[in-house]
């Protein structure tokens, strides 16, 4: 309350409103990997389209690694696919290890291919700044991360490209609000495809086979692709159209005119338990993803959608109550957190995302002498307590039909 020092008429502004809280975007990408140009230590921009990606970091020919054949360019192929499946907003850390002669660098190729060192990146000591994935942890809208093409000849490279998805997950389980989507390798049967996914156990992570065929726009012929930037663009159209809580499967993979590798259903039928998302061909609805669960071992967190979803709620919510922080820890506070949180939720359950037919079905929240004790009040925390009753897709719908008559009740 300001000071008074002399009678007179004093105009005060006051809001009776709740705080509110936005619903963060969740569809945002990014991608790390080689590129031909592009700066290495710099902390990257949101690009939104493939000519915005050319401009910094190249056109889509061919790398050239030192002492290997030409490489695709699978970086540039991902921002491709990533757009064109409905991709929006994409960041890129690329990587480069150079290769020296004589003590001098070789500026005539794209260095040697990266490792997992590389694409783990580290604090560059010229700028400062960060390079590889540590440069996304500065990033806080990536929702998605992805190395394309790190699985590229992954028989002659499981170790580095194993690596390499340990660092993606690890960074995504790190910034908590993240998913990283893995390829799986170029080449790969069904059984290698088992053991790469046995060396995988986590929530934050979703493995995607095979790899997706195009029409090469470089050279005109038809070039195998993993399937990350596809997916990536994917989520981005699922969730501007339906929502995050709306599991991304069951949706056209644009670009693809065939697969690396046709399944059928009884292929599918031992992917699936074992949390491995598959592409598929249906004749008359094209090519589609048709699996939508994490690598988790956790059957509460299986679901790709719901690991997502409770990204969305968490991170929206972290975002939307930093305004608490420092406030007098009593009633007033904790019934205006009650109420902004609940106000969220609420619109959240009228759009369909949560269960129930009336609010109290659909989550509650917590904030008073209950979810917090003397101790920690004296200790400065604020303890609210949230429960949400989510949705899970139907991945199996079974229609049981029977004989019927008129007479039979």
């Amino acid at each position: 309350m300001p000071e008074f020092r002399s009678p007179g008429v004093y105009l005060e502004e006051f809001s009776g409103q709740p705080k509110s809280i936005q619903g963060l975007s969740t569809s945002t990408a990014g991608f790390v990997g080689p590129t031909h140009t592009g700066p290495l230590a710099l902390p990257p921009d949101a690009l939104t389209s493939l000519a915005e990606f050319e401009r910094t970091y190249g056109d889509g020919q061919p790398l050239q690694f030192d002492g290997a054949p030409l490489t695709p360019n699978f970086m540039w192929h991902a921002a491709r696919a990533f757009f064109e499946n409905g991709g929006a907003r994409l960041y890129v850390a690329r990587v480069f290890s150079p290769r020296s002669l004589g003590g001098a660098p070789n500026q005539g190729n794209d260095g040697r291919r990266p490792t997992a060192a590389d694409f783990a990146g580290a604090i560059d000591p010229a700028t400062s700044q960060p390079t590889g994935l540590n440069a996304f942890e500065s990033v806080d809208e990536i929702s998605v991360v992805a190395a394309p093409g790190v699985t590229f000849g992954y028989k002659d490279n499981s170790a580095d490209a194993n690596a390499t998805l340990g660092l993606l997950i690890s960074h995504a389980a790190q910034m908590r609000y993240r998913i990283a989507l893995l390829d799986s390798g170029d080449g790969q049967s069904v059984d290698d495809l088992r053991s790469l996914r046995a060396t995988l156990d986590s929530s934050y992570a979703a493995l995607y086979y095979p790899w997706v065929t195009i029409l090469n726009p470089v050279t005109g012929a038809p070039l195998n692709l993993p399937p990350s930037g596809f997916i990536a663009g994917i989520y981005a159209r699922n969730d501007a159209a339906r929502g995050v809580s709306k599991s991304p499967a069951n949706l056209a993979v644009n670009l693809a005119i065939g697969l690396e590798t046709t399944l059928d259903r009884a292929q599918q039928n031992g992917l699936s338990p074992l949390g491995i998302n598959s592409i598929r061909f249906f004749a008359g609805r094209g090519y589609r993803v048709w699996g939508a669960r994490t690598t988790s071992s956790d059957p509460e967190w299986k679901y790709v959608g719901l690991r997502r979803y409770f990204a969305y709620l968490e991170h929206s919510i972290d975002q939307g109550t930093q305004w608490t922080v420092f406030e007098p820890n009593g009633e007033p506070l904790w019934a205006r957190v009650r109420q902004t949180i609940s106000n969220f939720l609420f619109d959240e359950w009228r759009n369909g995302a949560l269960q129930g037919t009336k609010p109290d079905d659909a989550y509650f929240v917590r904030c008073d002498r209950t979810t917090m004790t003397q101790e920690d009040i004296d200790n400065g925390r604020l303890v609210v307590l949230v429960g949400v009753a989510p949705l899970r897709p139907a991945e199996f719908v079974i229609f049981r039909i029977g004989q019927w008559t008129a007479d039979r009740s």
